[in-house]
């Protein structure tokens, strides 16, 4: 495989109008201005995130003019895509925090001198009326209307906010301004993305590949996402981060190969076929993936550190270093109910975790399963562990 075919079948699921098209001007030599938006509607990354970074890359890495669009502009609309019901709009301010430290959470994996930052409220932000009502005039409202989840949401009698409709004109204008080659986004972004072509072509007669790349699935087996609290974040402590990608489940091992990291894809097949056949461990492919991951993002040392603790906490069952102390005196009273022990040290987020996780049998007291109703007398020194990872000691 050489790096065009890698280029067109890495992380990709779809090219539009086809693969066929754009290799012929990759391997004609063309160089291709090409561009991902980002839009900071939170503070942290997860690795989903990163697909499109390391596709980006792997084009600056041939020469290609590649864009890191900052979408401050269109992130003050909410994208709705994907969304069943209408996304809260984010204020100025709160798009400014959620942007602060972008930055910091990708420079492991991006190398700015080989890329351009923009951002698209340089332009948004300074349209006039006339220029809002030239670019909607370019798309059909009907066009707008059909896309899937509108669809679903009128029928469902739910509302569907003027707003909404303005994302894609307002993304797909971004192309026309930045005069692109080529889009890239998830294939959640393809209705997007597709706008933006046409505006492109009524704008400046001009063609635009768009690549979508694959949807990722959480260490749970379903799509990553925040809600469904199966992301690991690329701000993850290097333990944190280390340990979830071991929970992943067995049948990912070959996609989170393909997808975050760099290893070739050669040597990413003869993995997938040991797998198959049983010539490889699984344990030890994910410790090897798990490590790759974890120092991609953190660095050699710390993922060694992060291993040594994995196998000393996690496989060997022993007690970790450095738990996080918690003052006895913070507690509101000893004895105290073990809801109420895990609520006030914030081993737990709501008293509903803390309820389920105990009956679950994943809360120890010095190593021993705590009961739901039981009240407990706790001293200085003594260990709670919340399932494999949260510990802290009372002090």
């Amino acid at each position: 495989m050489d790096k065009i075919d890698e280029l067109l079948t890495r992380r990709v699921d779809t090219v539009y109008p086809n693969k066929k098209s754009l290799e012929k001007v990759l391997r004609s030599g063309k160089k291709l201005r090409l561009y991902q938006g980002f839009d900071p509607t939170g503070g942290r990354l997860h690795l989903g995130h990163t697909v499109g970074i390391r596709k980006l890359m792997e084009f600056a890495a041939l020469g290609h003019d590649v864009i890191f669009l900052f979408g401050d502009g269109t992130v003050l609309v909410g994208d709705p895509s994907e969304r069943e019901k209408g996304r809260k709009l984010l204020s100025e301010k709160e798009v400014s925090e959620n942007a602060k430290g972008w930055i910091n959470q990708v420079k492991a994996l991006v190398d700015f001198s080989k890329v351009r930052t923009l951002h698209n409220k340089d332009w948004l932000t300074k349209l006039t009326l006339k220029d809002i009502i030239n670019i909607g005039s370019k798309i059909s409202a009907v066009q707008l209307f059909k896309r899937d989840n509108f669809s679903k949401r009128i029928k469902r009698g739910d509302t569907v906010w003027y707003h909404e409709t303005m994302y894609p004109l307002l993304q797909g204008y971004d192309s026309v301004v930045m005069d692109v080659d080529m889009e890239i986004g998830g294939t959640d972004q393809m209705f997007n993305m597709l706008v933006g072509r046409e505006l492109l072509h009524k704008f400046k007669n001009k063609e635009k590949f768009v690549m979508t790349t694959k949807m990722i699935l959480g260490t749970d087996g379903k799509t990553m996402s925040k809600t469904s609290n199966n992301c690991i974040w690329l701000n993850d402590a290097p333990k944190d981060m280390y340990t979830k990608l071991m929970a992943v489940k067995d049948e990912l091992i070959p996609d989170y190969f393909e997808f975050f990291t760099n290893i070739p894809m050669e040597e990413v097949k003869k993995i997938v076929k040991g797998l198959l056949n049983n010539t490889l461990d699984p344990l030890a492919t994910k410790k090897q993936l798990a490590f790759t991951i974890t120092a991609d993002i953190h660095g050699n040392v710390k993922a060694e550190q992060a291993q040594t603790e994995f196998a000393k906490v996690v496989q060997k069952g022993q007690t970790p270093a450095n738990i996080p102390v918690f003052p006895l005196n913070k507690l509101s009273q000893n004895p105290i109910g073990p809801i109420d022990l895990l609520n006030e040290t914030g081993l737990v987020s709501s008293r509903s975790e803390a309820k389920r996780l105990i009956k679950q049998g994943s809360i120890e007291l010095n190593r021993k399963k705590i009961l739901l109703f039981k009240s407990l007398k706790i001293s200085s020194e003594d260990l709670v562990r919340s399932g494999k990872k949260k510990w802290i000691r009372l002090k």
